[in-house]
């Protein structure tokens, strides 16, 4: 028997067309090869179960192997098989069914897995890579004969009588000279590896090479002999296939630690399986992550029955989930996926509700069951919890009743537990209620000491989160405002309409005043003389709480709006104590002792501020040593 035709297109050659515009996915005809092997090896299965197909199915397995010497990679396995009628039925017509289309459409789309999902070329793509394919085949049905199918690359195909003799198919690609990294063990391992890893039939791989102790070969490599190996490369049953009930804790660190094996232990898991009103399996981790936001992202691999489609699930999940580790598996999701599609469709819209959900259920779990431990976390999953709470308000709905604030005295406690033990104290005279916060206690320490003088508690929002998440706090909780502890003195933080009387006489003030500014000869630091509590400092330096956050901003890349703050020069407030027996002192020295006096608390001040840097730094040591 043999037969030859043409490939039915009315229009142009496809083929330099799947490899001109597949050629930058090319590694990906692998995975789609060996998942068409897959899903024959299934069916067979099925159709024994079924009862369909009498013959011994055996164990299902599915070989990868390459010849560098031959330039050939060869696909087999041991699933359905075709007849000759069926290769000219699924290859020639089927696959280029919607040629046509594809023609006119190439051009719009974004990459290779768009192409391939939508006009089903899945078996095509052996061509990104291949001057040639065999297919040498032989159907489960009873009295089958074993066919063979050879294209070039061509609308021209030939069909003759097969060699093989066990059921299965064996497609055979032959390397063109582009392509000939992929006849390299370790780049198709790496694809195996990548793609692979968790198909639900085994799959065996290649070679294995063996290094011996004597000398190099002609072209200077390590003399080596290959030796074949019944190697197989992928764990057929993850945990995300299992029954949580039938896994242990240490199953899921193992798992874990196969998919990142430099990462620390997670934290905790939440194992996802559903199955209405869509499909999704799956595990997500809750990694360590402090402060470093960006560089833990891309760590969850979307899969789609077991098959690698990417790690890129910006859509699939929220974006403050991208944080998270672990792996989701859906069959709603087709494994020849786009972003577009991504971006469309409802059933991924679902999933990102349904896991943000789950996540938000968990916390609140772990908080109601555990509260010690969930705050022995709070510094690794505040990261994540605060993030959700910004960017999904319906996380924000739910996570306000377990996200915790921590103080300066590392005591945890809920927004509502918060707002009741400092209603009674930091509430001003508008009745609003002032939250006190530091973002470096270490460089704040004096101006937290004078806010706890008062009964104040303080604050700690010292993630790269915080200016954000303080934000959505006054956007959120009614008649709330948040204050930085050194956005001004203590006395002003909270304004409660309680005057303290300046012993200072107008004279004196303006007197004090011309002191320090010209002592300070700085235009950017604005000198006040304020009646304050005697035991305070005689001069402190702060910062507007509205203009340090614009200021902020800016340095974040806030936006357009935000860069008139980004340009303006740091303007600072010097309060004056005027009620500070310094104060008393300074106007009662000589002039050259009154400036010297003024400058050495100025230089304090910012020195509390970690501000006094340089020569000014040098020339406070060596006055403070003269003073001595």
């Amino acid at each position: 028997m043999q037969e030859k035709g043409t490939i039915s297109i009315h229009t142009e050659n496809i083929f330099p067309i799947i490899k001109k515009f597949l050629y930058s996915d090319n590694e990906i005809f692998l995975r789609e090869l060996v998942s068409n092997a897959v899903d024959a090896v299934q069916k067979i299965t099925r159709l024994g179960a079924m009862g369909h197909y009498n013959g011994e199915v055996g164990e299902g397995r599915v070989e990868v192997a390459f010849d560098a010497d031959k330039k050939t990679i060869t696909i087999s396995d041991n699933g359905l098989g075709m007849t000759a009628e069926e290769i000219k039925k699924y290859i020639n017509q089927i696959a280029f069914s919607g040629a046509t289309e594809f023609l006119d459409k190439f051009k719009d789309a974004k990459d290779a897995n768009e192409l391939i999902g939508k006009f089903g070329l899945g078996f095509y793509s052996a061509f990104m890579v291949a001057d040639k394919v065999e297919i040498n085949t032989l159907s489960y049905q009873d009295g089958a004969l074993p066919a063979r199918w050879i294209c070039d690359g061509s609308t021209e195909f030939e069909i003759s009588a097969g060699d093989r003799a066990t059921r299965g198919t064996d497609i055979i690609l032959y390397i063109n000279a582009e392509s000939e990294e992929f006849l390299d063990k370790w780049k198709l391992q790496g694809i195996l590896d990548k793609y692979c890893k968790f198909l639900p039939v085994p799959v065996k791989f290649g070679t294995k090479t063996e290094y011996t102790e004597d000398g190099e070969d002609e072209e200077g490599k390590p003399k080596h002999k290959d030796i074949e190996v019944d190697n197989i490369i992928n764990n057929t049953t993850p945990i995300w296939t299992k029954q949580p009930s039938d896994l242990k804790d240490e199953d899921y660190l193992n798992f874990y630690r196969e998919l990142y094996p430099m990462a620390e232990d997670p934290l905790f898991w939440i194992h996802l399986n559903v199955d209405y009103p869509f499909n999704l399996t799956g595990v997500l981790y809750f990694p360590k992550v402090k402060n470093d936001m960006d560089l833990q992202r891309n760590k969850i691999k979307l899969f789609s029955r077991q098959v690698f489609i990417t790690d890129e699930v910006k859509d699939v999940v929220p974006e403050f989930l991208m944080l998270l580790h672990g792996v989701l598996d859906s069959p709603d999701i087709p494994l020849n996926v786009s972003r577009s599609f991504l971006q469309a469709d409802s059933n991924v819209k679902k999933i990102n509700s349904y896991v943000t959900r789950k996540v938000a259920d968990k916390l609140a779990e772990l908080f109601k069951n555990d509260r010690t431990s969930y705050e022995s976390k709070w510094a690794d999953i505040g990261m994540f919890v605060k993030y959700g709470m910004i960017s999904e308000e319906k996380f924000y709905d739910k996570a306000k009743d377990f996200a915790l604030l921590t103080n300066t005295k590392k005591e945890f406690f809920t927004l509502g537990e918060y707002k009741e033990k400092i209603e009674a104290i930091q509430t001003d005279k508008d009745g609003t209620i002032i939250y006190i916060y530091a973002t470096d206690p270490a460089k704040q320490d004096g101006f937290i000491q004078s806010a706890n003088k008062k009964g104040y508690d303080v604050l700690l929002m010292d993630s790269p989160i915080d200016p954000h998440f303080i934000s959505k706090l006054e956007q959120k909780l009614d008649k709330t405002s948040l204050k930085r502890v050194d956005a001004d003195v203590a006395d002003k933080l909270i304004d409660k309409d309680e005057k303290i009387s300046l012993v200072l006489t107008d004279e004196q003030k303006g007197k004090v005043k011309e002191i320090f500014e010209k002592s300070i000869n700085n235009t950017h630091m604005k000198v006040e003389v304020d009646a304050l509590n005697p035991g305070e400092s005689p001069v402190t330096v702060t910062m507007d709480e509205f203009m340090r956050r614009m200021k902020d901003m800016a340095r974040m890349g806030g936006g357009a709006g935000m860069s008139f703050y980004g340009s303006m020069p740091d303007n600072y407030k010097v309060a004056i104590n005027g009620n500070h027996k310094l104060i008393d002192k300074i106007l009662n020295a000589d002039e050259a002792r009154q400036g010297q006096l003024a400058k050495q608390a100025y230089d304090l001040a910012m020195l509390s501020q970690g501000m006094l840097t340089g020569a000014d730094l040098t020339e406070f040591v060596n006055r403070s040593l003269e003073l001595i």
